[in-house]
């Protein structure tokens, strides 16, 4: 077993998306356009309906898959195959653009705290056009299990401590882990050693992979088999996320992400023609 030590720590920085959704980027920031095969990862929340309710209105995909997990709120979704759900806390969505959709998330409430995570996983090449597809889990459906030690883990995508998520058919072998942690304790855990290892602090604080990560920050580790987190002395709670690396260039234009410039101009062209719906 090699523990994998955090090669550096990404802080999030304040910024808005959607209709004005404010929100913490942790990438892409000046610096840190990605962690292939991860694009994006925003943690947004606010108990401020103005800085959510606007929601993310009619907007296209093309190329990669989106992933929202929710901690409070509710946002429901639709898009232009005819998919259609509702995102409560503890739910998550994990949507397989491919060749393309038009979809909406938008708040379903007027008060009280939104709270979740976006993120966008790329495609290979050979998987960019494939058929879209739309999976979406309640609470209940998303497995949980309570350590000796205290420690809580929901998994929505791979297997941790013999329980699997649901998602399924979905193309980097991804894991995706709400690790709660209280105060002392550690976790030790076998992960993919050919994936890209993220684990993201957003409650607390834990010392991962050797290094002190406060909330709001991200440890990238790096190679290894096996990830080693110890909780802070107020606890943490922590995303752990894991998927392997494609290594294909990447280019990439607002709402589509493709491997050649070409390919982008064709996703605009696409989509003003109608295609995308």
């Amino acid at each position: 077993m090699a523990i994998r030590e955090t090669r550096h720590i990404i802080k999030g920085q304040e910024t808005s998306d959607g209709a004005g959704v404010k929100m913490k980027r942790l990438f892409p920031v000046p610096g840190v356009t990605q962690v292939d095969p991860f694009l994006l990862f925003d943690e947004f929340g606010s108990d401020d309906p103005g800085a959510y309710i606007g929601g993310f209105p009619d907007h296209p995909h093309r190329g990669f898959e989106t992933v929202t997990y929710m901690l409070a709120g509710r946002m429901r979704h639709f898009d232009s195959r005819g998919n259609s759900g509702l995102l409560v806390s503890g739910g998550a969505q994990w949507m397989t653009a491919g060749r393309g959709l038009i979809h909406s998330e938008m708040p379903e409430q007027t008060d009280g705290l939104m709270r979740g995570f976006q993120i966008w996983i790329n495609l290979p090449a050979a998987e960019k056009m494939a058929a879209p597809r739309y999976q979406d889990y309640a609470p209940a459906e998303i497995p949980a299990t309570k350590l000796p030690n205290g420690i809580v883990l929901k998994v929505v995508a791979g297997t941790a401590e013999g329980i699997s998520g649901p998602v399924n058919g979905v193309s980097r072998q991804p894991l995706l882990v709400d690790a709660a942690l209280p105060a002392g304790t550690s976790w030790r855990h076998k992960v993919d050693a050919q994936a890209t290892v993220l684990a993201h602090v957003f409650e607390g604080s834990a010392e991962i992979g050797g290094r002190p990560v406060g909330a709001t920050q991200m440890a990238v580790l790096g190679e290894g088999d096996e990830i080693d987190i110890e909780a802070g002395p107020d606890g943490a709670r922590i995303l752990v996320l894991a998927a392997r690396p494609i290594g294909e260039p990447v280019v990439r234009a607002g709402p589509f992400v493709m491997n050649t410039r070409a390919e982008i101009e064709q996703a605009f062209k696409d989509y003003q023609s109608g295609q995308l719906a």
